[in-house]
């Protein structure tokens, strides 16, 4: 999974970063979560064609996190988008996709599909799951995990020893199942191996709470909202925003490999004191810029 970051800030977009927005690769999909103002030229800069996307997660619609969804939904309508849009996000969704095709003219509209989403797994194919919670912000807010599954492989070496030759019946040990070659059963627990699955978790605006550490679990890597530093901890408490050290202790509390921090107050000309009051107690915590690339 190739991550890439498109947007940084938070309300107000700054001279170096764009509002929200998070692009990941897997495979054939392209998933955005979130789509704040001029994400459709952050795609751009980085070269990446908009029409690789193939889903889009919505954290919640405060305007710095759904600002772009105009531009690029018309961009993708001009591109001659063949694909079905997958659109997800929390209650209210279809409602305010509504609103905003009445708010605009689009010439050429896409096919898209909208979802509007609770909590739990909210789909699955062969390679992955994407599992979603609540968070806290005063208005609905989903965090969404990524999830790789296990990968089964075939330890060629076993294999060769037992005379195994390529084809079906490697198909079947590597699907877990038990085959029989030359009078003799073979369990696949004999020649083959698990790989473990990656995890990205993405918490978008929150205060602390139990379903972010619940959601972020093992997670290989963890995006995470610290729009201040512990100096502004108040603040952030008032206006439903973490802390770098918040975000780090989520960290620490999820047991994650690694924490990347987003959602930086415009009033930061840096991000050091951020990812310092992160580090404090999560040493494997870096501040995201925009235009980033993280591969997990």
């Amino acid at each position: 999974m190739q991550v890439t970051f498109l947007g940084t800030s938070s309300m107000v977009p700054t001279k170096d970063r764009n509002q929200s927005g998070i692009f990941i690769r897997y495979k054939n999909e392209g998933i955005l979560i979130d789509c704040g103002e001029g994400t459709q030229r952050q795609f751009k800069q980085k070269g990446i064609p908009l029409t690789k996307i193939t889903k889009i997660l919505i954290s919640h619609w405060h305007g710095d996190h759904v600002f772009g969804l105009p531009g690029v939904m018309s961009t993708l309508g001009s591109a001659e988008y063949e694909k079905t849009l997958e659109i997800y996000g929390p209650k209210g969704t279809k409602k305010h996709f509504e609103a905003m095709f009445k708010a605009f003219v689009f010439d050429n509209r896409i096919k898209y599909e909208i979802k509007e989403i609770k909590s739990g797994k909210i789909l699955e194919n062969k390679d992955i799951y994407i599992e979603t919670l609540p968070l806290e912000h005063g208005v609905t807010t989903m965090g969404y995990s990524l999830v790789e599954k296990d990968i089964r492989h075939v330890d060629a070496k076993k294999a060769k020893k037992l005379g195994i030759p390529n084809g079906p019946l490697m198909g079947k040990l590597q699907r877990n199942e038990t085959v029989s070659h030359k009078g003799k059963k073979i369990n696949p627990k004999d020649v083959t191996y698990i790989e473990k699955g990656k995890k990205i978790t993405v918490i978008a605006d929150t205060v602390p709470c139990k379903n972010a550490v619940k959601l972020a679990k093992e997670a290989d890597l963890l995006i995470c909202e610290a729009t201040y530093d512990s100096k502004l901890q108040e603040k952030g408490e008032a206006y439903g925003h973490m802390t770098g050290k918040q975000a780090g202790l989520i960290a620490n509390q999820a047991n994650v490999k690694k924490l990347v921090l987003t959602h930086f107050s415009a009033r930061y000309k840096t991000t050091h004191e951020v990812e310092e009051d992160a580090k404090g107690v999560f040493s494997n915590s870096i501040a995201a810029k925009d235009f980033m690339v993280f591969d997990v």
